[in-house]
């Protein structure tokens, strides 16, 4: 019998919730393919930004962070800057996120895509096992991956 899902939502961010997703901090090794946070949310605030940041609660605990977006161009849902805390990793909440946001794109009539750098294994598994394909296509020097509806 498989494990149940965890129970995860996204919320906006609140200023209460501000300071908790600013702490949020990845494992030693996936620093390199991460940015921090305050990074995610600057290129939230930007003029013109598709992006729209959330937390990741679960049970009420802040546990991660994510942004979501449309292209302009395609009219496809992207998904950014997924950060889950390492004391809160290898539990589901991840791919649960992921699964939330395709949801949520599908609901729009709408594909989902994102990018990740190519060394950037354990994200690769992720959204592979999530349905995402690799198109060929590059974001800057990311693998864009995009599942279709």
């Amino acid at each position: 019998m498989a494990p149940e899902p965890p129970s995860v939502e996204l919320a906006e961010i609140t200023p209460e919730l501000h300071e908790a997703c600013l702490a949020l901090e990845v494992e030693a090794e996936q620093r390199r393919f991460v940015s921090p946070v305050a990074d995610y949310l600057r290129l939230c605030d930007r003029p013109g930004s598709p992006w729209q940041p959330f937390v990741v609660l679960r049970h009420g605990e802040v546990v991660g962070f994510v942004m979501h977006g449309v292209d302009p161009v395609d009219d496809s849902a992207w998904i950014g800057g997924l950060v889950i805390d390492r004391a809160h990793q290898r539990r589901g909440i991840g791919r649960t996120v992921v699964e939330l946001l395709i949801a949520r794109a599908t609901e729009h009539g709408r594909p989902s895509a994102l990018s990740y750098e190519p060394g950037n294994a354990k994200a690769r598994t992720l959204y592979a096992r999530a349905g995402f394909v690799e198109t060929g296509e590059t974001e800057d020097d990311e693998i864009v991956a995009r599942r279709l509806l």
